[in-house]
This record gives structure tokens, C-alpha cells and sequence, in this order.
């Protein structure tokens, strides 16, 4: 069970979010703190695994928290909770694992408490400062008229389009200036590989290969994308080094 803090000074956001939690069988304690400082007094006196931290409060900020946070003999992982999309990249070099857009999805906060017990898992998040944590590679993207950033890992596939590619998300998909060659080439260490002209696919993204059909794909998340002929032999040969699992 995973004892957890709610660093807010919005009691309505407080509460919602400790609803959504309380859901979550992995969750145990839920503590709520209105105030940078009274979360730093909460966790003198009784340590937590996890914080939720909006990152603008009065007096300390989320970010001012997190550095706080981050002297303490046993360091919580971090999830800053915020309706600012403009902190991630800064959220991120803080050693957080994830970055929560307000309103929170059930489903988008399942996917944060995942990533809280990998980082518990490994130790990192009571043994490591900041700077040892792995800090995963971010991508910017473009949504409209703003620039926003996003995790690599977070991409499922890539399309094709032109001289652009398309980068698909669970959540959505954003439009990239740059060639899916390119990124071919970029992400090949990240465990994209190539299947077809059109597509790049994260291989721990997959969920069903079928490479002995009369028509080769992949399936990624909810779509399934063709394998090409001249590819296959590069992909078979990728998921044999590999030790997928598949996600849902």
C-alpha cells in the first residue's frame, strides 16, 4: 500500500483528487497538506512514498516544494498536479515521474501510480537525489497556437505525413516537423523500430504482432498497423532481442 501527500491550496482539487485515489487499491494513506509549508511540516513528522503537488501555491511553489522535498532523508516520488502546461520540462529536471493535467482522468492517474511503483520498485525514489534519477526524454510537440512538452515514452506510434510526422499518444496525437526517417533514426535506442513506410511503433507499446498472416501487423493500443514485406525480417529480429510486454 502506498502512502501518499495532496499538496493543494484549492480544497475542492484536494478532494477530488483524494476520491480518485481512494479508488486505487495500491493507495493506502491519503495525507492533505493546503500549503507548501504545511506539507514540509506533515512530512518532518511522518514520511509518505508519494506527493501530488500543484505547482501554484502561495508562499512555496510546487517546484520550491519538490526542492525541499528533495534534502529530506527519505524523498518522496514525485507527481506534480497542475492546470499549467507550460512546468513540464522544469517538473521533469525536478526527478518527477509525472506531470497530471487538472481535471484529472482516472485512467491518466492509474497510469501515474504505475509509474510510482516502478520508481519505488528500484529504490530511486529513497536512495537516489534528483540528479541520480533516470529523467525521461521529452518531446516538443505543437497543439494549436502552444508548444507543450511531452514524454518520449508516452508515444505509441508514429505516422508518416510528408515531410512531418504524427506522434500518437493514448490521449492524443501532435504533428512534429520532422521526418519519421529521422526520428527512425533518433529513437531507434528508445525501442522504436520501423514497419512499414508510414509507421514507427514503441515496441513495449505492443499489444498483439501477427507476423505469420497473410497480412503482417501490429497492434498498438487501438490501432492495428501493416507490416510491411522488406521490414518484417528488421522487426522479428527486434522482438527476438526483446523481452516484450505487451501493454493495455
Amino acid at each position: 500500500m502506498i502512502s501518499v501527500l495532496i499538496a493543494d491550496d484549492e480544497q475542492p482539487a484536494v478532494n477530488e483528487l483524494a476520491f480518485l485515489l481512494a479508488q486505487d487499491p495500491r493507495i493506502g494513506m491519503i495525507h492533505q497538506a493546503s500549503s507548501g509549508a504545511d506539507a514540509i511540516r506533515l512530512l518532518a513528522r511522518e514520511p509518505v512514498d508519494a506527493a501530488f503537488l500543484d505547482i501554484h501555491m502561495p508562499g512555496l511553489t510546487g517546484f520550491d516544494l519538490a526542492r525541499a522535498l528533495a534534502r529530506f532523508e527519505r524523498s518522496p516520488v514525485l507527481v506534480f498536479v497542475t492546470a499549467d502546461e507550460e512546468g513540464a520540462l522544469e517538473a521533469f529536471d525536478l526527478a518527477a515521474v509525472d506531470y497530471l493535467l487538472k481535471p484529472v482522468r482516472a485512467e491518466r492517474l492509474q497510469r501515474s501510480i504505475g509509474r510510482i511503483v516502478e520508481a519505488l520498485k528500484t529504490g530511486a525514489a529513497r536512495q537516489a537525489g534528483p540528479d541520480e534519477f533516470s529523467v525521461p526524454e521529452m518531446v516538443a510537440v505543437t497543439l494549436g497556437d502552444t508548444t507543450r512538452m511531452i514524454r518520449l515514452d508516452d508515444v505509441r506510434y508514429v505516422q508518416a505525413q510528408g515531410d512531418y510526422a504524427r506522434l500518437h499518444t493514448e490521449e492524443a496525437s501532435y504533428l512534429v516537423r520532422v521526418p519519421i526517417s529521422d526520428l527512425e533514426r533518433q529513437w531507434a535506442n528508445a525501442g522504436f523500430v520501423r514497419v512499414h513506410r508510414s509507421y514507427l511503433v514503441s515496441l513495449p507499446h505492443l499489444s498483439r504482432v501477427r507476423l505469420s498472416a497473410d497480412r503482417p501487423s501490429v497492434t498498438v493500443g487501438q490501432a492495428e498497423l501493416p507490416v510491411s514485406r522488406r521490414l518484417l525480417p528488421a522487426l522479428r529480429s527486434r522482438l527476438d532481442q526483446a523481452v516484450i510486454r505487451p501493454r493495455q
